[in-house]
């Protein structure tokens, strides 16, 4: 018995792999596809579609313009003018107009005027209407206009004082004299302001500015320092504090009887 050698030993061929599971997937799928397509031909037939009869089809139709029913939809049928209504057909047939004729057929006959009777209108209406006598006045009299006497006034007899601020409140205890000035002319009040301590004695007088200007420079110096004099002179009741006011002099001036010797 012959032992074959390795060299010409016969190897046998190996044996093929099994086919894995994805790929019996894909052809599962590609077998079910061709059976369903040859299903499809072999049982499928070719019928021609037949429409199906139409039901409650709409009508379009045009409505002529006579059409009643039409005008029945009009809401307004009633309330304006309609071109089929009775107005319309004697609005739409007006009648011709008859123009008079311009051809006179005989010569104007003229009115006779009776002379006796012209003014006889104006006459009578003068006979039945009387009209009164008018005299105009072109100088009428004078109007008299009543005259009352006027009050007398009550002029003061010498010059007088106001206190006025926070000092008008206060009780004066003593108060000097204030005299008549000796002038021609009539003077403007003097306004000056005080300042009072708590014992009341006026501790300060200052002379306030007129706002008038009445005074002229000649005489103003004669009441503004009588004013300083006699406010220095004035005495209040005490206060716990001092205070500020004013006091303002109204002057009396009397005529000189003296002048100057030529």
């Amino acid at each position: 018995m012959n032992v074959p050698s390795a060299t010409t030993a016969h190897i046998a061929d190996p044996l093929p792999a099994a086919p894995t599971p994805r790929r019996k997937f894909w052809w599962l799928v590609l077998l079910g596809i061709a059976t369903h397509v040859a299903l499809v031909f072999l049982f499928g037939t070719k019928k021609a579609a037949t429409p199906r009869p139409v039901i409650n089809q709409p009508l379009v139709q045009l409505a002529a313009d006579q059409a009643e029913l039409l005008e029945l939809d009009n809401p307004t049928l009633f309330a304006l003018p309609n071109p089929h209504d009775f107005f319309a057909a004697v609005w739409q047939a007006p009648r011709p107009n008859a123009y008079p004729s311009f051809q006179y057929q005989e010569s104007p006959q003229w009115l006779t005027l009776d002379s006796h009777t012209l003014g006889g209108t104006f006459t009578g209406f003068l006979q039945t209407n009387r009209f009164d006598h008018f005299t105009p006045d072109f100088k009428p009299a004078a109007a008299l206009i009543p005259v009352t006497t006027p009050a007398p006034w009550d002029l003061p007899n010498g010059s007088t004082y106001v206190i006025r601020g926070p000092l008008a409140a206060r009780p004066l205890l003593n108060a000097p004299p204030l005299p008549v000035l000796a002038l021609n002319d009539v003077l403007d009040g003097s306004r000056v302001q005080v300042l009072v301590d708590g014992t009341g004695v006026v501790i300060s007088a200052v002379l306030i500015p007129s706002d008038t200007g009445f005074e002229t420079a000649s005489h103003a110096d004669s009441g503004d320092t009588q004013a300083l004099t006699l406010a220095r002179q004035f005495k209040f009741s005490p206060a716990p504090a001092p205070q500020l006011g004013e006091i303002d002099f109204h002057w009396q001036s009397q005529p000189q009887t003296t002048t100057n010797t030529p």
